[in-house]
């Protein structure tokens, strides 16, 4: 099986070739990464149609030339790479911003800063982005489960309480007693389950790593992400 187009890849031809490459990157990076940079935004004080425009913008400008040159896939996730530029914008839309009320002139940051491209963010912030993004990975992979089953969505609605990402899990043989199952034949239909969430959560995850190797090892970050939301408090 051929290793998917990464959003590094993608991103790489975008910026050097422009037209329908970088279109169709913009889109792919706002239905991916919307959500979570949006939160993000809003956490750090902007309003909620001033954050709409700011993520708007930031994708937009993630397509231009000079900021994939000092992108590189070998240094980390694609999402580091993602936040640290937000943080640069951020801090460029401020500084922008307290100027213009000062009544002067601000010259323009690049996203790219001198050497590194991602800030000194602190760590539960990089954990929170995260989180907001696993969270949004479940949530579109339940909803693609949730078409599969259409025809079983009785079964469905008790066997994803027990998916990743649940905010509570009841005894496995609570749900065998709703859906009058035994507790093996539960137990076998909620594997075949996760299995499936499994499946559909790699697809979603492949496209954000540099290489096939970093898919496990960023499929156990965002579990650890998922099942230790207080490590981001």
């Amino acid at each position: 099986m051929l290793f998917p187009t990464t959003h590094w890849s993608a991103l790489a031809r975008a910026t050097q070739h422009g037209g329908s490459d970088a279109l169709s990157m913009l889109d792919q990076l706002c239905r991916a990464y919307w959500r979570p940079l949006n939160s993000f935004i809003r956490m750090r004080g902007f309003g909620p149609a001033d954050a709409d425009d700011l993520t708007q913008a930031f994708l937009v400008r993630l397509c231009e030339r000079s900021v994939w040159r000092k992108a590189d896939a070998g240094k980390g996730r694609f999402r580091s790479f993602l936040l640290g530029a937000l943080g640069h914008f951020l801090a460029d839309e401020r500084d922008r911003r307290s100027t213009q009320k000062r009544g002067g002139r601000v010259e323009h940051v690049s996203l790219e800063s001198e050497g590194e491209l991602t800030p000194a963010l602190a760590a539960k912030d990089e954990l929170w982005f995260d989180r907001e993004w696993a969270l949004l990975i479940t949530e579109q992979v339940q909803a693609e489960l949730a078409a599969e089953w259409a025809g079983r969505a009785q079964a469905f609605e008790v066997l994803q309480r027990y998916l990743p990402g649940a905010k509570e899990v009841l005894p496995l043989e609570d749900g065998a007693a709703e859906l009058g199952l035994s507790l093996s034949a539960m137990k076998s239909q909620l594997h075949r389950l996760r299995e499936r969430f499994r499946e559909l959560v790699r697809q979603r995850v492949a496209v954000t790593v540099a290489a096939p190797h970093e898919i496990e090892e960023e499929l156990q970050h965002l579990g650890r992400v998922l099942m230790n939301p207080a490590t981001l408090l």
